[in-house]
């Protein structure tokens, strides 16, 4: 088997990627700490604040800038590691590394708080989200996307923002957007869950190999070109997925489906837990796990 490093090192490692993302996290600690008397209403910045917000930038770099992200483009298990990482494990992890304060001045400015007093209603996120996430993997739309730079930045984009939006119901840390109690917050994570399961089912229970941009060579080498340079792919020799992998098309796809599932069950179990044992807390202080809906104007 062809080993990673034959793309060379701007293709394994994203060096302007990385630059970004630490641009990203100093703007994050100038706000937050530097400029905060800026800013009505601010509070210091709490180490586990922080801490969640590194940990979501430094898992943004691992999935699309280190050799994951390209091994995602050579191999379907890859991608699902990618995908689940990206929508389930990144999204609470930044919603819970911004402050209160800060998120009370983004949402004060006239669009953004309209908007999010729409997309983030636990039925609408539930099923955008979810719908949105099902459409992407039928394979005609999935090569189409896999096939274009720009397209495959915008829908996954636009995938995140949407993810935000489906777990804000859940994480929520201001008070007034803390529309479901306890209960429905579980029945909420079960919904989630229910409705991701016929794309993972789609993908794993297939006796044929879903996307032309994992079996076939020249639509692979196409979507390759998203983070290997075509100057570079055009001096090399390639086949197709088979030469970094010794896993057959099938079983590279069915693992990625379960992959998938399988993370998508431990994320969703730990949010699970959390809830569960907040709402169960609650009710032994006598503490009203019902707390007031947010009105929009």
């Amino acid at each position: 088997m062809l080993s990673l490093n034959i793309f060379g090192f701007q293709a394994l490692w994203s060096p302007y990627f990385l630059l970004f993302i630490l641009a990203i996290i100093a703007g994050y600690f100038l706000i937050t700490v530097k400029f905060r008397g800026k800013i009505e209403g601010s509070e210091p910045l709490r180490r586990g604040q922080a801490g969640f917000f590194v940990t979501a930038m430094a898992l943004l770099y691992v999935i699309k800038g280190s050799p994951l992200d390209l091994l995602g483009h050579i191999t379907f298990y890859a991608h699902m590691i990618q995908m689940a990482t990206l929508y389930l494990v990144v999204p609470p992890l930044l919603i819970l590394g911004i402050p209160e304060w800060l998120w009370r001045a983004i949402l004060r400015l006239p669009i953004i708080g309209k908007l999010f007093s729409v997309v983030t209603k636990p039925l609408i996120a539930l099923i955008v989200f979810n719908g949105a996430f099902s459409f992407y993997h039928i394979p005609l739309i999935f090569d189409t996307v896999k096939q274009s730079i720009w397209m495959h930045a915008g829908i996954t984009s636009l995938l995140f923002i949407l993810a935000i939006f489906m777990w804000w119901p859940i994480v929520a840390p201001l008070k007034e957007y803390q529309t479901l109690s306890g209960l429905r917050k579980v029945g909420y994570i079960f919904a989630n869950g229910i409705l991701i399961t016929p794309a993972c089912a789609l993908i794993i229970f297939t006796n044929t190999p879903l996307y032309v941009t994992f079996s076939d060579p020249r639509a692979w080498a196409k979507a390759l070109e998203l983070c290997v340079s075509p100057t570079l792919l055009a001096g090399l020799d390639l086949s197709g997925p088979q030469m970094f992998s010794s896993m057959s098309l099938l079983e590279d796809q069915r693992l990625g489906g379960v992959l998938m599932k399988v993370i998508q069950e431990i994320v969703y179990g730990i949010a699970l837990a959390k809830v569960f044992f907040q709402w169960y807390r609650d009710e032994q202080t006598g503490i009203d796990p019902e707390p007031e809906p947010f009105l929009a104007e």
